[in-house]
């Protein structure tokens, strides 16, 4: 595999900036089991062994248990994942393929239903967040060390 660039090195600034997003995310009230299932599950749909591996690692030393995170490629057809869980995981699933019909109105009443205005907004930004570093880790070829 060839050798690509650093962005962090290379453009500094703009890796700065996604730094904020995550500044803005550790401060919000995303709770840390909703911000772990969503980074795992972008990056799983995206393809990015390195962030797989990253959060997932993250995941489990927060408490998060093996069990679940091994039926997250099939969280529909598992007990183990609570209806607040399930609605951020199809909006993590609809959000990253947004091309194909976004965020539904069902899912995002559903939401608004269940978090209200700022938590949905704090979701969105988190989904968005995991995807900008999935395409960074994608197209540099950040391996896992």
């Amino acid at each position: 595999m060839n050798k690509r660039i650093n962005i962090e090195k290379v453009a500094p600034e703009a890796f700065k900036a996604m730094i904020g997003l995550e500044s803005f995310l550790a401060k919000s009230d995303l709770n840390k089991t909703h911000w772990e299932l969503i980074k795992i599950r972008a990056s799983q749909l995206n393809g990015c062994a390195y962030c797989i591996n990253l959060h997932t690692t993250e995941a489990l030393k927060a408490g998060e248990t093996p069990q679940r995170i091994f039926l997250l490629n099939a969280w529909k057809e598992s007990e183990l994942f609570d209806e607040k869980e399930q609605i951020i995981l199809e909006m993590t699933e609809q959000i990253t393929f947004i091309d194909q019909e976004g965020l539904s109105d069902n899912v995002y009443e559903k939401a608004l239903e269940l978090f209200g205005e700022k938590y949905v907004a704090e979701i969105i930004m988190a989904i968005v967040t995991i995807n900008a570093w999935n395409r960074i880790a994608i197209s540099t070829q950040k391996m896992i060390s």
